[in-house]
């Protein structure tokens, strides 16, 4: 009799032993919980599986989405049009224009050269200085994304093309006979370099573009 009426206590203590020691807190002052079905845990089969899988993986690669032959031709094409063009912008630039040296001043002022175009009483003289100064910024727009992958960007053209075009400017106002600076004719000329990129030089430039791969995460960094 003594026996089995112990037994249910015993039962009880054995009850009492196990809730305690399933609340012990853990070592770092918080409450272990109890892993989720399907989870990884740490040290057991399912998380050594998954860090061999990652392991075993090959890492992803950039890949070009044109190949190196097509890009290197697009290039040489771009760059025979940039040479052209060059001999072109010389001829208009610094070629010596001795008749027109007494008409021609310097300007430091932007707009002021824009506004006497504009106060010219023949609309078509207007349409001329303005129109031509913006041609001859426009394929610097289109040229450099494809000459220079690097420079492709909007800003880094439209920062190449107003170097260039100030260091022509100063060629002419220091060495040609008949021409001045005008930093109107910087304005004009980087201001067609920012249409050429607008209407094609941005698509141009796609043939250096790169297919984006994602970035595995850095070690020691958990994913969300």
């Amino acid at each position: 009799m003594a026996r089995a009426a112990l037994r249910p206590r015993s039962a009880w203590r054995l009850g009492v032993a196990k809730s305690d020691k399933a609340a012990k807190p853990a070592k770092n002052g918080r409450a272990e919980k109890p892993a989720k079905s399907g989870e990884p845990v740490k040290g057991g089969k399912p998380w050594r599986r998954a860090k061999a899988e990652k392991a075993s993986r090959p890492e992803p690669r950039e890949r070009h989405v044109l190949p190196l032959p097509i890009r290197l031709l697009a290039m040489l094409v771009a760059f025979g049009f940039m040479v052209a063009f060059a001999v072109v912008l010389a001829k208009l630039t610094l070629e010596p224009s001795p008749a027109s040296a007494s008409l021609v001043h310097t300007n430091l002022h932007p707009g002021r050269s824009i506004r006497a175009y504009m106060e010219q009483p023949a609309l078509r003289d207007a349409v001329k200085q303005i129109g031509g100064n913006i041609l001859l910024g426009v394929p610097f727009g289109v040229l450099i994304p494809v000459v220079a992958p690097r420079a492709r960007g909007l800003l880094r053209v439209l920062l190449l093309t107003a170097v260039v075009m100030l260091l022509v400017e100063f060629a002419q106002g220091a060495l040609v006979d008949g021409r001045a600076f005008d930093i109107d004719d910087v304005i004009l000329n980087t201001s067609g370099a920012l249409i050429g990129w607008i209407v094609l030089g941005r698509r141009m430039g796609r043939v250096h573009a790169r297919e984006r791969v994602p970035r595995r995460p850095a070690k020691g960094t958990k994913s969300a």
